[in-house]
């Protein structure tokens, strides 16, 4: 099956930055076969799909790092409240979240990933399993792993997510092309030393990514330091937990010799600016680490932290919080922005090869952003187009894997509004736990 995009203004992101301003792509069995100036597109369209992107901004589908895709019902709960994760989050997950909830919660995220240009992600939570089922029925690319915690709601026994996520990677590992299992202990403060070690022996018997939360907390850092006299990334890496296998997601209170450190062993970091500046956590030292050699790519977080499941929100968050910590208008580009969304992410995923930018041999992963609306016009520069005046609403196109998952801003396999019933059916007890807490 062939599938050819014309009239788009196509953004690369390879490794010349490459724009075609009148440009087509052509994808063959999901993988884009070749991209560039409409003057060299192939004149015979016979047996062929033609999508007109009539003018629209084509760019890699967006790559989320880092979210918690079954904590949709969480959203809008507790805000404002301090403490929140230990006060209000915890005790109702432990006591509502079931396996159920989380499949219906994992779906209709997804959705609203894919109506707003994201097309893979890296998910972070319990009940994986079933979260796998309805990610593969959406029909997204992601990393999913389960979370590892001393009292797991998804395992009685103490860490006994271990053993769910072990049996969890063996029964999705080469199951299906766009799902890779795998594992993530919750954070320094919550998991014993035993527990962190045992789970990257897991992921590097299976080699498959993990993930943890590091260099979050305010009382992560006082804790390692009045017990162990080091940073949360000095521990990770005197307990040999580091390699460039690791995404670590938020790494906010992080100095220079920890920068020194994930570089040199590799380790990938996942920006959450908006879950981190709405927490008043502080600005995580980016330009820093990237000038260290670590890569860094960009997550929503959960939907509980971040409140939305799009790209859009946290690129520009980026370059707000960026220029006005750094004092500087002229650092990052949006080039530079757009970059860490895509092909940063995808390389943090360790799967750069195959996703992250418009090339040939690379899996068909396309989000096209319509430029008819009020907010993109004028358009000077794509990038800057799409940085600061893009949002959600803007996404006319997605295609995941060569599969069209999104058409003229709607999702082509389900509807919104099943989606929503299904949430809402299963979050009935939830519901009323959250509005007497």
């Amino acid at each position: 099956m062939k599938t050819l995009f014309t009239n788009a203004v196509v953004v690369t992101m390879n490794d010349c930055f490459d724009v075609f301003n009148k440009g087509y792509l052509l994808v063959e069995d999901g993988k884009i076969s070749s991209v560039g100036p409409m003057e060299k597109c192939i004149d015979d369209f016979a047996n062929m799909e033609v999508v007109d992107a009539e003018g629209g901004i084509m760019i890699p589908g967006f790559v989320n790092t880092h979210t918690h895709i079954g904590m949709i019902p969480f959203r809008g709960l507790g805000e404002d409240m301090k403490d929140r994760l230990n006060r209000f989050l915890f005790p109702l997950e432990k006591k509502q979240m079931t396996s159920s909830l989380a499949k219906a919660s994992a779906k209709y995220a997804v959705a609203e990933m894919q109506l707003s240009g994201i097309t893979t992600f890296f998910d972070m939570y319990y009940f994986e399993d079933d979260i796998a089922e309805a990610v593969s029925q959406m029909g997204e690319r992601a990393v999913l792993a389960e979370t590892i915690i001393e009292n797991t709601i998804d395992s009685r026994q103490p860490y006994g997510g271990l053993m769910y996520a072990e049996k969890f990677i063996e029964k999705w590992a080469g199951k299906n092309n766009l799902i890779t299992p795998s594992i993530a202990p919750h954070a320094p403060y919550s998991n014993t030393k035993d527990s962190l070690v045992k789970s990257k022996i897991i992921a590097e018997k299976y080699n498959v990514p993990y993930m943890i939360h590091l260099a979050e907390m305010d009382y992560e850092v006082a804790l390692l330091r009045e017990k162990y006299d080091v940073t949360p990334v000095e521990y990770m890496e005197n307990i040999g937990f580091l390699s460039s296998d690791l995404v670590a997601a938020h790494c906010i209170y992080i100095n220079e010799r920890d920068a020194e450190i994930l570089a040199r062993y590799g380790v990938n970091v996942s920006h959450c600016v908006v879950a981190n500046t709405k927490s008043g956590k502080g600005i995580s030292p980016v330009k820093l680490m990237q000038e260290k050699g670590v890569s860094v790519g960009l997550g929503t977080d959960g939907p509980i932290s971040g409140n939305t499941l799009d790209m859009f929100t946290v690129m520009k968050t980026v370059a707000l919080a960026q220029k006005t910590f750094l004092h500087d208008r002229s650092a990052y580009t949006s080039r530079e922005i757009l970059k860490m969304a895509t092909i940063d992410g995808a390389r943090c995923l360790g799967i750069h090869e195959s996703t992250g930018s418009l090339e040939p041999g690379k899996n068909a992963d396309v989000t096209i952003v319509e430029t008819q609306s009020i907010n993109m016009y004028p358009m000077h520069d794509p990038y800057a187009t799409v940085v600061y005046q893009t949002n959600a609403g803007n996404v006319q196109t997605v295609y995941v894997d060569g599969i069209k998952r999104v058409h003229n801003k709607n999702l082509c396999s389900h509807t919104v509004k099943k989606l929503r019933h299904e949430l809402e059916d299963a979050s009935i007890k939830f519901n009323e736990a959250a509005s007497k807490m």
